[in-house]
């Protein structure tokens, strides 16, 4: 599979304003929740982020890890901590997680070299 993660992120964020339209309430009170989630408490946000790039690995979602791959950039995570989560990832994942792995190891790659282009 190649994807081309930046365009991922980007289309499904558009594909996400038809949602936001159709089910304004629950994607008001999805967003709440979200920020709940990622507000530092106990663990940081960048920690919050691998977390969340960890199980969309889990889960095999693309869309999850475009987004939480760009996150985990913006919030400063390393190459070791990425690959730490990732290893995680297939450890509770198993086979179907080191594919998805890959896929989030090429996504992280791309948003960290654009960041630093732009930057």
């Amino acid at each position: 599979m190649i994807k081309e993660w930046a365009e991922t992120a980007r289309y499904i964020s558009g594909e996400l304003k038809d949602v936001r339209a159709g089910a304004p309430d629950v994607m008001k009170a999805f967003s709440s929740m979200a920020a709940s989630a990622l507000a530092t408490k106990a663990l940081d946000t960048k920690t919050k982020e691998l977390i969340a790039l960890a199980i969309g690995v889990a889960i095999r979602c693309d869309d999850c890890i475009a987004f939480h791959a760009k996150a985990a950039v913006a919030q400063g995570a390393t190459d070791e901590e990425v690959m730490e989560t990732l290893g995680m990832a297939i450890y509770m994942g198993a086979g179907p997680s080191v594919m998805y792995a890959s896929h989030a190891a090429t996504a992280y790659r791309e948003f960290k070299e654009a960041a630093q282009s732009a930057g």
